[in-house]
C-alpha cells in the first residue's frame, strides 16, 4: 500500500502548483437567494462569500420529503463553450446529457446537491475567459486553481450544513467538471466517491497527439507535466471508489491515453488493497451522457455513496 504519509505530500505539492490562492481559514458566509419546490427537488439559489473576491452563485437542492442527514454530490458543470449555462446544467439540463437533469435525477436517489458557476461561467460570465486567465497569470494566479479553491471552500460549507452527512460526500461532472471531479478528489480526502464523465484525459498523450487546442484555456497549470501526470493525480484519490466514462471516439480522452491510466490506476488500487474500487468503462460515442453511461453512474453511487 502506498504510503499515506507520501500521499499527503504529493497533495500538498499538487495544491501548490495552483498559484496565489486565498487561505482556507476564511469564514464563510452565505445567502439563501431564493427557494422553490420542482419536481419532487427542494431548489435553494445560494450567493456563497467563499473567496474574498467575489460572490459565487450556486444551487443546493435535497429531496423534497428529506429528513435527517442526507448524503451529497458536489457537482460540477462542463464547458463546452457555453459560458452562460453554469450550474444551470445541474438544474436545467443540456443537449449533451441525458434527462432528467442531475438535480433530479440525484434527488431521486436521495441525494443532495450542491453546484456552483465556476469563474467565467453563468451569473460570472461577461469576461472573456483569455481575458481572467491572462489577468490572474500576471497576478501570480491560477485559473484552474482558483476553480478549484471555489469547489474545495464549499466542499467546506457543505460539511458545515446540519442536514448533510459528512460521511458520504460524492464529487461528479461532465468534460470540464470531470476534470474538476478528479482533481478535488485527488486533493480532499473527505470525497468518498469519485466519477468523471468524457475527460480523463491523459496529459502526455494529448501532447504527443497535438491537440493541445481541444481543451481550454482553463485546462493547463503551469509547470504540472515537470511534477504529474494524469495517472500520478488520480492515483492520489485511491483507495477511494472511482468510475471513468469515456467515449471511444471522444478526441478529448484519447483511447491510448486512457489504456495507460487504466493500466497505471489498476495497479495503484490493487498495491492500496482495493482493486473493485477502480473501474474505467468505454463506450461507443464521442463526447455526450448517453442512457447506459446514466444507469452505470447511478448504479455506482447507489454501490459507494
Amino acid at each position: 500500500m502506498q504510503d499515506l504519509k507520501d500521499k499527503k505530500d504529493l497533495r500538498k505539492e499538487l495544491y501548490a502548483l495552483l498559484g496565489k490562492l486565498p487561505g482556507r481559514d476564511k469564514p464563510i458566509s452565505v445567502e439563501v437567494v431564493s427557494t422553490e419546490e420542482k419536481d419532487g427537488v427542494i431548489i435553494q439559489k445560494l450567493l456563497m462569500d467563499i473567496n474574498g473576491l467575489e460572490r459565487v452563485p450556486a444551487y443546493f437542492t435535497k429531496p423534497s420529503n428529506a429528513g435527517g442527514k442526507l448524503p451529497v454530490v458536489l457537482f460540477n458543470h462542463s464547458h463546452f463553450g457555453q459560458y452562460e449555462v453554469g450550474k444551470n446544467e445541474f438544474v436545467l439540463g443540456r443537449k449533451e446529457m441525458q434527462s432528467p437533469p442531475y438535480a433530479v435525477a440525484l434527488a431521486r436517489e436521495g441525494y443532495a446537491g450542491l453546484c456552483l458557476d465556476s469563474w467565467g461561467f453563468g451569473e460570472r460570465s461577461g469576461r472573456a475567459e483569455i481575458d481572467i486567465f491572462k489577468e490572474m497569470l500576471w497576478k501570480g494566479k491560477v485559473l484552474f486553481g482558483m476553480m478549484v479553491y471555489d469547489n474545495l471552500r464549499a466542499l467546506d460549507y457543505l460539511v458545515s450544513r446540519e442536514d448533510i452527512d459528512a460521511d458520504r460526500i460524492a464529487t461528479m461532472g461532465m468534460s470540464m467538471g470531470s476534470t474538476m471531479a478528479w482533481w478535488l478528489a485527488a486533493l480532499d480526502e473527505r470525497i468518498k466517491v469519485t466519477v468523471d464523465l468524457n475527460c480523463l484525459t491523459d496529459f502526455h498523450t494529448l501532447m504527443e497527439k497535438g491537440d493541445l487546442r481541444l481543451h481550454g484555456i482553463y485546462y493547463y497549470v503551469p509547470d504540472l507535466l515537470n511534477h504529474f501526470s494524469t495517472s500520478k493525480i488520480n492515483s492520489l484519490i485511491s483507495p477511494r471508489p472511482h468510475l471513468g466514462l469515456a467515449g471511444r471516439f471522444d478526441p478529448l480522452t484519447p483511447l491510448e491515453g486512457l489504456e495507460i491510466i487504466d493500466s497505471n490506476l489498476k495497479e495503484v488500487y490493487a498495491n492500496d488493497g482495493a482493486p473493485e474500487a477502480w473501474k474505467l468503462k468505454i463506450y461507443d460515442v464521442g463526447h455526450e451522457e448517453t442512457k447506459e453511461m446514466r444507469e452505470d453512474i447511478l448504479d455506482f453511487l447507489r454501490k459507494w455513496l
